[in-house]
């Protein structure tokens, strides 16, 4: 009896199915950390009056981000199109450009803050000791 040839995918073709795989079990992390980052955004604009607004869209853009590079990766599943995943990772990177950016502001900001309370406070140390 012969045995039958199995000819092995490309490597390519591999790794775009690895890919895939992976992006299958992340669907639903992703639509949920963008309904949360959503909701977030909703209540930024609520609990300061609409003065949030100017913070608010932040999270909601985000959101945004992460429920379409869900649908992106649905969408690669059902259509079989697997160009779908490039546009899903290119809102993935997106996300974290906009995460990182914001991380590096609200460090600067920390930063500068520590900056301006340890001058105060050393103005009123010093203010203190003179009396």
């Amino acid at each position: 009896m012969e045995q039958p040839v199995v000819q092995e995918q490309p490597k390519e073709v591999r790794i775009l199915n690895q890919i895939q795989g992976v992006s299958n079990n992340m669907t639903g992390w992703l639509k949920f950390l963008g309904i949360v980052n959503i909701i977030q955004g909703a209540i930024a604009i609520i609990s300061t009056f609409g003065i949030g607004i100017i913070i608010a869209w932040l999270p909601i853009w985000l959101g945004v981000l992460l429920l379409q590079a869900g649908s992106r990766i649905t969408a690669a599943r059902f259509s079989n199109n697997q160009e779908e995943l490039i546009t899903m990772m290119d809102k993935l990177r997106l996300y974290f450009i906009i995460q990182g950016v914001l991380i590096i502001v609200v460090l600067a900001l920390a930063i500068i803050g520590f900056l301006v309370f340890g001058s105060i406070l050393s103005g009123f140390l010093h203010n203190f000791q003179q009396y």
